[in-house]
């Protein structure tokens, strides 16, 4: 056979992990890397987390999987928890972000539908955008990468430039259900939506009985220093998809939205076969008994401001590589002169550091939110030896 067991749909690096030591990965060979990737956002915790493994286990221990045919007293402790800390009324649980985005979807055309406006359908989206790989979830990205292949796509999107107030308004029309928007970019690049974009999104929902829908896959779970990302803007969507970080490395994933919004998603309307089950939902708690308070919140600002801080210092010393840092919180992004990728393979190959390239030729910074002093000088360490010791032409 020449198609290796794994189908081959990622371009996998030759590190390959075996164990994980707080903010650190050990390979197969030995090797020790600092993680500032965190599985993609996901590692919030870091690794081995005492709290989370604990709850794990003592899960594990009664009971793993049931039927949502039946009660769950997990589910409904963990829903009302994040409806507690939300904008939300009610919450979905899933398996993944894509899973969380295609019920945040599902959710925004149910609610016209259900009152008998069929027509409304379709959701704005934004250029540059990254909401997950299933078919709905591709089809609402205008990214062509990642449609070849795969066409044609579902039926519904329409596309906007990020941060372009006159290019939504034009959009807007009879067959129009609502905004499918990250508040952060983090595939595309970190890019922060502005507070006007933001807002006025919020107030074309309002006008025109639209539904605003955050997909806070990347940036929720306290990954810019508070719960979601939302409430730096002073707004509340109506719909939210989260996942990532809410297990802190468990799948686990949620689309919560107000009473409102959720007004079609009755009885048989939605499922999932492992969603919500006892084992994540006890995962989900334990990430929410470390992070949902105002002391660790607190913590992720000074640590993302001390981060920001020496990286705005780190890249005067090399005007031919880097151009900008962004993001907020530990949700950081180092905007080189070019194609991160080769930068990122050298940092981890040769120094040991572990970071994950995104759109905009930004190189995206996403530690675990329980980083140290220490890890942030051996992040800066191995930073300074990486871009002194890198050589574009060499890479190419």
């Amino acid at each position: 056979m020449s198609i290796s067991p794994l189908m081959p749909v990622y371009p996998r690096c030759d590190v390959r992990p075996v164990r994980g030591e707080g903010c650190h990965l050990i390979s197969e060979d030995g090797r020790r890397f600092l993680d500032f990737a965190a599985g993609i956002a996901v590692n919030i915790l870091g690794h081995s987390h005492p709290g989370l493994i604990g709850a794990i286990q003592r899960q594990a221990e009664t009971l793993m999987h049931v039927s949502n045919l039946y009660g769950s007293p997990q589910g409904e402790s963990l829903a009302q928890r994040l409806v507690d800390i939300t904008f939300a009324d009610t919450v979905f649980f899933t398996n993944s972000g894509a899973e969380a985005v295609e019920a945040a979807i599902k959710t925004a055309r149910a609610y016209h539908q259900c009152a008998g406006n069929a027509e409304r359908f379709e959701l704005i989206t934004f250029n540059n955008a990254f909401h997950g790989r299933t078919l709905a979830t591709i089809s609402a990205s205008s990214q062509e990468k990642m449609h070849h292949g795969f066409m044609p796509l579902l039926p519904g999107f329409r596309y906007a430039d990020f941060d372009d107030l006159d290019a939504v308004k034009a959009l807007i029309g009879p067959n129009t259900a609502g905004f499918l928007v990250e508040p952060i970019q983090g595939e595309g690049g970190i890019r922060i939506a502005s507070q006007a974009f933001v807002e006025v999104l919020r107030e074309l929902a309002d006008e025109h009985d639209l539904m605003l829908v955050f997909d806070e896959v990347q940036s929720g779970v306290a990954r810019t220093g508070t719960f979601y990302a939302y409430e730096q803007f002073g707004i509340k969507p109506d719909i939210l998809a989260t996942a990532k970080g809410l297990g802190g490395g468990f799948p686990l994933g949620a689309c919560l939205a107000t009473e409102k919004a959720a007004r079609g998603m009755t009885a048989g309307t939605h499922g999932s076969t492992y969603g919500g089950n006892p084992l994540a939902m006890a995962a989900g708690n334990a990430v929410l008994d470390a992070v949902a308070n105002a002391e660790f919140l607190q913590s992720v600002c000074d640590k993302g401001e001390r981060l920001r801080a020496g990286l705005e210092q780190f890249i005067g010393n090399y005007p031919d590589l880097f151009e900008l840092v962004r993001g907020r919180g530990l949700m950081l992004g180092l905007k080189m002169k070019s194609e991160p990728r080769p930068f990122v393979a050298h940092l981890r190959d040769n120094h040991g550091l572990l970071t994950v390239s995104g759109g905009d030729n930004t190189m995206r910074i996403l530690p675990p939110l329980v980083i140290g002093d220490a890890e942030i000088d051996e992040f800066f360490e191995k930073l300074s030896a990486g871009a002194e010791s890198y050589r574009p032409e060499e890479q190419a």
